[in-house]
């Protein structure tokens, strides 16, 4: 059964406050988003399997541990995931990384996928998956069936906020995916928003409209 990690670290609280701020500029929020995702992958890969090797320090032959296995795997929910690599890399340079493009049909509101590139030997990887908005749980959850057709059993999701809807949505589908939130919000609006929220990521990771 996967679990759902809130995270309450007073940077992390103190960052997403500016990422909430309308008058956060673009280069600014997506400093801070780099930072927070920095943050909770800290957390988030504290499962990683390590192996014991030798090390040749200045002084003696010691031993020491190492990542065990394939790399670690970032897979990104397009658009908005961009903006949650950086802060990802920083700890894990050496990770594949994978693109899922989902688009909603108009008329049946499900997400439909438009775009999949992943990381060969999938089955071997631990997988990040990172979107920073929660709202739904839609796209979160036909991402995760994406990776999990590709063969990969060790899955995370990190997303900056989530609406209570989303998580139960998430969970449901995939009761054995790890749910990591910087930010659990009140509720959805009418439009399906995420309120109080900060409007709509990519729009304001990349100053669009």
């Amino acid at each position: 059964m996967g679990n759902i990690y809130v995270f309450d670290h007073p940077l992390i609280q103190h960052k997403i406050a500016m990422l909430r701020r309308k008058q956060t500029t673009a280069r600014e929020f997506r400093d801070l988003a780099k930072e927070i995702t920095m943050l909770m992958a800290y957390e988030a890969t504290k499962n990683l399997r390590v192996k014991e090797i030798q090390v040749e320090t200045p002084l003696c032959t010691t031993k020491a541990k190492a990542l065990d296995g394939a790399e670690a795997a970032i897979v990104l929910i397009l658009r908005a995931g961009l903006g949650m690599l950086d802060g990802m890399l920083e700890l894990l340079p050496d990770a594949a990384v994978g693109h899922i493009g989902l688009a909603r049909d108009p008329e049946t509101k499900e997400p439909v996928e438009y775009y999949c590139k992943l990381p060969k030997e999938m089955p071997a990887r631990d997988i990040f998956v990172v979107d920073p908005m929660l709202a739904t749980g839609g796209s979160a959850a036909a991402a995760v069936d994406i990776v999990k057709n590709s063969g990969a059993k060790r899955i995370s999701f990190l997303c900056l906020m989530a609406a209570p809807e989303g998580i139960q949505a998430l969970q449901t589908a995939h009761p054995d995916v790890d749910i990591y939130i910087a930010a659990k919000d009140r509720e959805l609006n009418e439009h399906s928003y995420i309120i109080p929220g900060l409007g709509d990521a990519g729009d304001r990771l990349y100053a669009t409209e």
